[in-house]
């Protein structure tokens, strides 16, 4: 089985001390590349300084969060363009709208959510996109790009079942994580995978966070990592009814061709 991790935040500080270790337990268990989300400036360069030293292994993006879209300014859009030249980075984002925590004013958000969709079509680069409670602006916002819409992920989907079909007719691919594994809040996307096309499924763990909660035994480390894609991707392939095996092998193909990598 070979696997393929979307969304990985590898330069968080949790994996300062055994940042390498977490790439190799990954692969011993059929996790053969990751792609590190650049999340503001700063862990953009930080995540393709990383992945440069793994070609073929590692991956990253290049984008600005909805919680740092305060931090943009005037150079902001010129630098993600310069970050995208280079062959390791995959993609634009994470960007998109979190009205959850609104870190940055929701205007701001929209604003630079924009820009960077303006980027990724002047470029012609897939999108890794973060939508948390803003459905509405954020689907409105991804219609006036069509064709960025279909080359773009809807990362660590949480939504329900109408919000995935929504995406699916925009022609967006979604990913989905360990949250599917949380008996508390993931009941929703549990019935909602189930109308997800495997040719539009992609996987992830966005670790460290979001560590599946069935896990057994329960790992020391309350930390997520590739190590743990195999068993989200058991639950998955449980509630859409299909072969673990089957399912592996589609959204590796999906990822492969999407990201092309």
């Amino acid at each position: 089985m070979e696997l393929i991790d979307i969304g990985l935040n590898l330069m968080h500080k949790s994996y300062n001390k055994d940042r390498r270790e977490i790439i190799l337990n990954g692969d011993k268990v059929g996790v053969k590349k990751a792609i590190i989300t650049g999340t503001s400036i700063k862990s953009s360069i930080e995540a393709l300084d990383y992945a440069s030293n793994y070609p073929g292994v590692l991956y990253s993006t290049a984008g600005v969060h909805p919680h740092d879209a305060k931090t943009c300014d005037d150079n902001t859009i010129n630098i993600l363009k310069d970050l995208a030249q280079n062959e390791s980075v995959v993609a634009i984002g994470e960007c998109g709208l979190d009205y959850n925590r609104n870190f940055s004013p929701q205007n701001i958000q929209r604003e630079w959510f924009k820009k960077q969709l303006e980027l990724a079509d002047t470029l012609q680069m897939p999108v890794f996109l973060h939508d948390r409670e803003s459905y509405s602006d954020f689907s409105k916002i991804l219609r006036q790009f069509p064709d960025v819409a279909e080359k773009s992920v809807v990362h660590c989907f949480t939504g329900d079942k109408y919000e995935v079909e929504d995406y699916l007719s925009l022609g967006c691919y979604i990913g989905v994580t360990g949250w599917i594994c949380d008996e508390r809040r993931g009941d929703e996307l549990r019935e909602a995978v189930k109308h997800i096309p495997p040719e539009r499924l992609m996987i992830e763990t966005d670790g460290p966070f979001l560590i599946p909660r069935d896990l057994k035994p329960k790992p020391k480390k309350h930390r997520n990592e590739p190590k743990y894609l195999p068993h989200i991707l058991n639950r998955i392939a449980y509630e859409m009814n299909i072969d673990c095996e089957v399912l592996a092998t589609q959204v590796t193909k999906n990822t492969k061709e999407f990201f092309n990598i």
